[in-house]
Formats: C-alpha cells, structure tokens, sequence
C-alpha cells in the first residue's frame, strides 16, 4: 500500500505531493484528501507564477540598461531560471486536469 506525502520545492515555491507506491493502491480517503490539499496548493500556482513575471520584467529592465557583457549574461541566465520554473508552475497547475480525467474514466 502507498501514501502521499507533500513536501516543498524550494525552487518552485510550493509543496508537491510525492506519491510512494501506485495511485490506485493508496486508500480513497488518503487520495481524496491528497486531491483537496492540492487544489489548495494548484490555486496558489497563478500567484506565484504571477511573482516570477514580475521578477523577470525587472531583470529584463536591468538587462535593457546594462552595458557589460559578462553581467549581461547573467541576467540572461537569472531570466531564464525563472523562465524555466513558471513552465514547471504551468506543468503542475495542468496535473490536476489529468488526476481528475482518470478519476472519471
């Protein structure tokens, strides 16, 4: 028998659900209380993506003035971690939508 335990992605900034053994092994009522908590935390997701576009408009602003190349770059870099992390935010937001297909199927 499985569990489901949520645990926090520093990089994401949220807490995902680690699931220890098969979907269909874990007990209805763990699942259903899995599923409330992550809908909890799925609903957080367009904040926290929301967060990250502010950071990258502000390093784009300081890529748009900065002058040296090598500083440059990283900014070029800063931007596209956070970049790279709200397309992980949109992954986890879509998760839902798939639990929820194969419950109904």
């Amino acid at each position: 028998m499985g569990n489901i335990a949520f645990r926090l992605s520093g990089r994401l900034g949220i807490d995902l659900p680690v699931v220890d053994g098969e979907w269909d092994d874990i007990p209805e009522t763990d699942r259903a209380a899995a599923l409330t908590r992550w809908e909890s935390i799925r609903g957080s997701i367009p904040d926290r993506v929301f967060a990250l576009e502010r950071q990258i408009n502000t390093l784009q602003a300081r890529l748009f003035e900065e002058d040296d190349f090598e500083a440059s770059c990283v900014l070029n870099s800063d931007i596209a971690e956070l970049a790279s992390r709200i397309n992980d935010l949109h992954i986890w937001y879509r998760i839902n939508q798939e639990i929820e297909t194969r419950r109904h199927s």
